[in-house]
């Protein structure tokens, strides 16, 4: 029984010293392994602390932000929002004026653009009153006007070896933000006087999103903001001037905005188009004239010559009508060339006349010749269309003979009889020297004699007119 009870007690205490025993040997360990884990730990911080110095920008802003107090405003709104319009000052620095082009109507134009305006937001304490300059990283972080180019086709900013953008802060908060600017924009021209005109075309810049009622646009030192570089030159034209001027634009659904004008004048070189179109042309119509001085039965040397300067012509108007904007007016250069070619094609008329009334003429002849002799001659005027020389009546034999008969002209028709041919030629030889210009003047048709006064005076006539007018 007494066994029986022990048993029983011992079978009770034994979890509960078990328990006991188990749990003081595990504080033991934890009091034995916590100053190692406590070690690691401050070791851990320390290490992290360092990393943290090391890498400060990681962690909070650079100093310079820190000194504007970047991010302690809201710069996704205006200077003064709800107040009266920020003045926004601009002036300009033209560096180059690259191209013109007639073809495409525009111009690209180089140029430094500077901004200038007070944001209080960005102003800092400073003992000595120094400025301080950024680069584009700034830019994206605090507001900046929305100025573009009104009319532009192409711009860019240029990137080479950086992107060319500054941005100087004054401690009072005024801002001076740079650009330098590749753009080719517009250019309204009037071909009209083409090639003796004088272009005038204008760069402009407005605020894409404030109107006047948020931004006031304006030339920062009047006239005076807009500068050139010296030796600016163009190869077609002169640069006659350059001006600054502003003036209002209307939008219907957003109202009225500054705009800001750059304005110059570009007068063309004439000299290239003087020996590319206007000195050819009058040789082509001088050359034309020469079939005036050639005998009028020289059919292949005159219709030769008459068809060359036709043509001639007609490239040097396709040549200058290629380099040009297809325009649905007449230009200067246009007029002249046409009436050049109408003088030329003039020439080939007028001998296809001369070389038709003396086939008529010669008709007749001819005709009174065979009634009163029975025969016809083939003289040595009608020789000329054959052999090219010039056959004098008076001493030349004649070549050929054609003895016609009423009889036997339905039987036979026509029996050519050459006679001796040597003899003709050696007599036209002797006719001919020294007597060419004399020859020439008593055998040339009436309307000969009258082109070679008449087409001289008028194309002299035309050209005092032409030039009076556009020069």
């Amino acid at each position: 029984m007494v066994l029986a009870i022990k048993l029983l007690l011992f079978t009770c205490i034994w979890p509960t010293a078990l328990l006991i025993s188990h749990s003081d040997h595990h504080h033991h360990r934890y009091h034995h392994h916590h100053p190692q884990r406590a070690f690691m730990k401050r070791h851990n911080s320390k290490r992290e602390l360092r990393m943290r110095k090391l890498d400060s920008t990681k962690v909070r802003p650079m100093k310079s932000e820190q000194l504007l107090r970047i991010e302690d405003h809201d710069f996704a709104l205006r200077p003064s929002f709800g107040g009266s319009p920020i003045p926004v000052g601009i002036d300009v620095q033209i560096e180059s004026i690259d191209s013109i082009s007639e073809v495409d109507m525009d111009f690209t134009m180089t140029l430094y653009l500077r901004h200038y305006w007070k944001d209080e937001r960005l102003s800092f304490p400073s003992t000595r009153n120094k400025s301080m300059t950024f680069d584009g990283r700034l830019i994206k972080k605090i507001w900046v006007p929305d100025i573009f180019f009104v009319h532009s086709k192409r711009s860019f900013i240029h990137d080479t070896t950086v992107e060319n953008v500054m941005l100087r802060v004054y401690p009072d908060g005024n801002v001076l933000f740079s650009l330098r600017i590749t753009v080719s924009a517009m250019c309204f021209m009037d071909f009209s006087r083409f090639p003796l005109d004088t272009q005038n075309c204008s760069l402009e810049l407005e605020s894409y999103a404030y109107n006047e009622e948020d931004l006031m646009l304006y030339w920062k030192h009047g006239n005076e903001s807009l500068s050139t570089d010296e030796h600016i030159s163009l190869s077609q034209f002169f640069i006659e001037e350059f001006s600054a001027s502003s003036g209002l634009a209307f939008y219907s659904s957003t109202g009225w905005y500054n705009r800001l004008f750059i304005n110059f004048g570009l007068r063309r070189h004439i000299f290239f188009f003087v020996l590319q179109s206007y000195f050819p042309s009058m040789l082509m119509v001088m050359l034309s004239w020469v079939s005036f001085w050639i005998d009028r039965r020289a059919v292949p040397a005159r219709v030769s010559l008459g068809i060359t300067t036709v043509l001639t012509m007609s490239t040097i108007i396709t040549g200058v009508s290629a380099s040009m904007p297809q325009v649905s007016y007449i230009k200067a250069v246009d007029i002249y060339l046409w009436i050049s070619f109408v003088f030329v094609f003039l020439s080939v008329i007028e001998y296809a006349a001369v070389n038709y009334l003396t086939t008529v003429e010669e008709r007749k002849q001819l005709k009174k010749k065979g009634k009163a002799a029975g025969t016809y001659n083939i003289d040595a005027v009608q020789a000329m269309a054959f052999d090219g020389c010039y056959h004098d009546t008076d001493t030349d034999i004649d070549l050929t003979t054609y003895s016609v008969h009423s009889e036997e002209s339905s039987t036979r028709g026509r029996t050519p009889s050459i006679t001796n041919l040597d003899e003709p030629r050696m007599k036209r030889k002797r006719s001919l020297k020294g007597n060419v210009g004399r020859i020439i003047l008593q055998n040339n048709h009436v309307i000969d004699t009258y082109s070679r006064v008449i087409f001289p005076i008028v194309y002299i006539i035309f050209n005092f007119f032409y030039w009076g007018l556009y020069i």
